[in-house]
């Protein structure tokens, strides 16, 4: 059959004008109020049989009006909006046939306004009751959802399908790790957010987002807040008021199983927690306490943004699988390391142990010592070079999987670089980065207080690695546990008991054998860089190590 639209127009001669009290301004010429306003309704999808649209709820609204400058429109369905061009589509969601008185206020010069008013009735087909449901725990019920901090890709992004045609789906540029903006200042507003989403007894679903006085907004996205300062960050922002929340469904075409197929939209611009001047979010997973959306980036729209949410908020603990003391050296009798767990590399290595590292290691006592309880690893100006240790528990004690803790704390001082890490026990035949490596903890005295964790394998930059880092404020002064949970499945990075890097472990990688460990402070190098000249010893102090399987 074919299809018509139907067209409504309406001519208002005169309306309601509301007049402000100020003077006249000749700057802005003669005040005077916008008049023969000429509103169109367009639904869309009207035919004989569907006489009030076609379901979608969709309908074109065009309004002019003489002496104008711009519009608000109040839709009737407690949404309003500025609207410069009077021209808009508008999606009217609450489901069946429904009339909606359409105000139109028409602006002009010296805020002087003409308002109008007709009926729309239009029917919508579209429901998620799935959807309502899991949002708000019901009618009449309100449920408030988190970060789902824990959760690897609780923030990322990928491309749309132009760009990223194998992959659309996925966050493939960026996947955040658990965690991963809880120890930087800058953002670390962004775990404090809430989202409430409530539903009445009529159906409808509201949205209040609670952002405890900062927002974490994207580089690109800042103009609402005065600019860009270079990186995503936190800013003051006042979102209260409530939104009304409106289901409609997806055009994206997202491979099957990938999304319910079902977008939100966020009246008043409001938006989830990280700001990227989006209201719509698909739906791509829901249940009673995980919620996974992807959000289009309007200042970047080839860029598709993932959030994931819970309804518990943010916590770090992590639960271990492994509880069984297996090994421990708990450095409590005085004099050198106990040979029976602990060797030593010697001298400068090749080309500084690979790193362009200054410091000559030895198994002298000024450089490493027993004493009251604690391992002692120091790092020693010696005229215009440098010692140090690196002690190692290689052909003494190698492992497969299990749970590290290394209690420690870190020397300081411009140019150190010490490290508690893990090597494959096959590296002499299965070169390095082949072999995988396990660094535990690193620390670079020029960047005081951010201890890194990092993964080396074939596939990554060995230079980089698969790297994380965590801001521990007091990591020189006082003492910490830096543990690393090592598992088939996973390998977890914490310290004191706070997980803030994780990687998934599989047959492919080199995280599948014996691994050894190694106890140093580096000086310079690649990583630890200028040294300062005023530098003349450092010491890293190791409480115990320990493996749990």
């Amino acid at each position: 059959m074919k299809r018509i639209k139907n067209i409504i127009t309406f001519v208002i001669l005169t309306g309601l004008i509301f007049l402000g009290c100020q003077d006249d301004d000749n700057s802005i010429g003669n005040i005077i109020a916008p008049s023969n306003i000429v509103i169109d309704v367009e639904i869309v999808g009207v035919d004989s049989e569907n006489p009030n649209g076609d379901g979608s709820g969709l309908v074109n609204l065009k309004v002019t009006a003489d002496n104008v400058i711009s519009y608000k429109f109040a839709y009737g369905d407690g949404i309003s909006q500025i609207v410069p061009s009077g021209e808009i589509t508008k999606r009217y969601t609450s489901v069946g046939l429904n009339t909606y008185n359409f105000v139109v206020s028409a602006i002009g010069t010296g805020g002087l306004s003409t308002t109008a008013t007709v009926e729309i009735e239009v029917f919508s087909s579209f429901d998620d009751p799935e959807a309502k449901e899991f949002l708000t725990g019901g009618e009449g019920s309100s449920k408030t959802w988190y970060w789902a901090a824990a959760e690897p890709e609780h923030l990322g992004v990928g491309g749309i399908v132009d760009i990223s045609p194998d992959s659309y789906w996925l966050p493939t540029f960026f996947a955040a790790q658990p965690f991963q903006f809880a120890a930087n200042e800058a953002s670390a507003c962004f775990y404090e957010d809430e989202f409430t989403f409530s539903m009445d007894a009529n159906g409808q679903v509201t949205y209040v987002y609670n952002n405890n006085g900062g927002t974490f907004f994207n580089v690109a996205n800042q103009d609402i807040v005065g600019g860009s300062v270079g990186e995503d960050r936190c800013f003051e922002f006042d979102t209260s008021g409530t939104s009304i929340v409106s289901l409609f469904p997806s055009e994206q075409n997202l491979p099957e199983g990938q999304s319910t197929g079902t977008v939100m939209n966020l009246s008043n611009n409001n938006f989830m927690g990280y700001y990227v001047g989006a209201s719509d979010y698909e739906i791509l997973e829901i249940s009673d306490n995980f919620l996974r959306v992807r959000v289009l980036d309007v200042g970047n729209p080839v860029l598709a943004w993932y959030h994931i949410f819970t309804t518990s908020p943010p916590s770090a603990g992590f639960d271990t699988v492994y509880n069984d003391l297996f090994f421990e050296d708990n450095f409590d009798v005085n004099g050198a390391p106990n040979p029976a767990n602990w060797t030593y590399d010697l001298g400068n290595g090749t080309n500084g142990w690979g790193n362009n590292e200054v410091q000559n290691y030895t198994s002298s006592a000024d450089n490493v010592i027993v004493e009251d309880g604690l391992l002692k690893i120091t790092a020693r100006k010696e005229g215009s070079t440098y010692t140090s240790t690196r002690l190692k528990s290689e052909g003494l004690f190698d492992f497969t999987y299990g749970r590290v803790e290394v209690r420690a704390k870190l020397p300081e001082g411009g140019g150190t670089w010490p490290a508690i890490w893990m090597l494959g026990a096959d590296y002499q035949t299965n070169i390095w980065p082949a072999c995988g490596e396990i660094d535990i903890m690193e620390h670079v005295g020029n960047n005081p207080n951010t201890v890194l964790g990092t993964l080396h394998y074939p596939g990554v930059s060995p230079g980089a690695g698969n790297s994380a880092s965590t801001f521990v404020p007091n990591a020189t002064t006082e003492f910490h546990n830096y543990t690393v949970e090592w598992r088939p499945d996973g390998i977890f990075f914490l310290v004191d008991d706070t997980l803030y890097h994780s990687f998934v472990n599989n047959a492919s990688t080199p995280f599948n054998s014996d691994f050894f460990f190694i106890l140093n402070i580096a000086m310079g190098g690649s990583l630890g860089g200028n040294i300062d000249p005023a530098f003349t010893s450092a010491t890293m102090e190791i409480d115990y190590v320990r493996v749990y399987q």
